[in-house]
């Protein structure tokens, strides 16, 4: 499946999806996280460090910029990428039919269904073998959160796709995630820049 970098498509006026809880429970507006908390930054976004979590650097070939987060965790995988987004209105309702579009494509299937953010995405995606073909498909949930100029998108898969108890624990990994908007103006869809992080503070490759 290819990653979805820039959106695309002029922003519709939507309203915002997030938990009511948001700015007290994640995932976080950089004016909103514990300054003191031991982050790793990477640009965009900044990852809260736990037992047992392994970071990445999704990089694009050509470019070689880093363009989305991979954190492997309780037998799981969370993809995240942090967007800019307007101020007043929101982008998971529109971007949410647009992957599904996507997804029915590439001949998988979705279904959304109301989860810990709101409504999310739940999708059957088609793999290739390694002779080329289609044998079988991969589950994944597609999240979203609308917070303050920004929306932050999330792609669980593996046990958090299937199993109650290692979702919860990738949720609350989802949760912890704090977006770094910055004040740089950036079109609607733009995907937020992320880095590698600081020396000392390496992911796992």
């Amino acid at each position: 499946m290819s990653d979805i970098e820039n959106l695309g498509g002029a922003p519709a006026d939507q309203p915002k999806s997030a938990p009511e809880d948001r700015a007290v429970a994640g995932p976080f507006d950089e004016s909103e996280a514990n300054p003191v908390r031991p982050y790793v930054d990477l640009g965009g976004v900044k990852v809260l460090p736990r037992e047992g979590l392994h970071l990445r650097l999704e990089v694009e070939e050509g470019s070689k910029r880093v363009v989305a987060i991979g954190l492997d965790y309780a037998n799981s995988t969370l993809q995240v990428q942090p967007f800019a987004a307007p101020r007043s209105s929101g982008l998971w309702h529109e971007i949410r039919t647009q992957i599904a579009e996507q997804i029915a494509r590439q001949g998988g299937t979705t279904s959304v269904r109301e989860g810990a953010f709101g409504p999310e995405l739940l999708a059957q995606i088609p793999v290739a073998g390694a002779d080329g073909a289609t044998g079988h498909m991969r589950l994944a949930r597609f999240v979203g959160v609308d917070g303050p100029r920004w929306f932050l998108r999330g792609v669980i898969a593996g046990e958090a796709a299937v199993d109650p108890a290692a979702a919860a624990k990738v949720e609350d990994l989802f949760r912890s995630i704090v977006v770094v908007r910055g004040s740089t103006p950036m079109p609607p869809r733009d995907l937020i820049p992320l880095r590698m992080p600081a020396a000392g503070a390496q992911p796992q490759q």
